[in-house]
């Protein structure tokens, strides 16, 4: 993994991982790599100092010095480094989130009854409503494996704690 510091034309700068500078290259080329304080795609690598570590682990590398701002204290802490993936992380598991919302919002649980029910609505017993519930993966690739549409329901992290 390599990590870039990154500035965009308005000058603000900001980090973000790449699996290579192979994997930079093509995402800037696809314009995939986007300011994430005024979205702009027009982004180039910022001058950063390399962290060296001395020989076998005896001296620990230095932090890169703060880029020094030349604009105003409120311009100042828009453009302080943002970490790109920790923003488009934050975007997805809001989306994932509300995905999540609207489908408990909006189906019945059924929960351990799930592929009886999803079963009995595909072949005609029941009427069709949406649903959502438990079912082990033995239980959903069987359902899967008569045509019947499944999906897992997405979970976050923090539903785990």
């Amino acid at each position: 993994m390599i990590r870039y510091a990154l500035r965009c034309d308005r000058s603000h700068d900001f980090e973000s991982w790449f699996q290579s500078s192979a994997a930079y290259d093509s995402q800037v080329k696809r314009r995939l790599v986007t300011c994430p304080i005024c979205g702009s795609a027009k982004v180039d690598k910022a001058i950063m100092a390399p962290r060296i570590v001395g020989k076998k682990g005896r001296g620990r590398a230095t932090p890169p010095p703060e880029p020094t701002a030349t604009t105003t204290a409120p311009e100042a802490a828009q453009s302080a480094p943002t970490s790109l993936l920790m923003a488009q992380e934050r975007e997805l598991r809001a989306k994932l989130k509300e995905l999540r919302d609207h489908i408990v919002k909006n189906a019945d649980n059924v929960g351990e009854r799930f592929a009886n029910e999803a079963r009995a609505m595909h072949y005609g017993d029941k009427e069709h409503r949406p649903i959502y519930g438990e079912a082990s993966p033995d239980e959903a690739k069987s359902l899967i494996d008569e045509g019947i549409e499944v999906s897992p329901l997405p979970t976050l992290p923090e539903d785990r704690n």
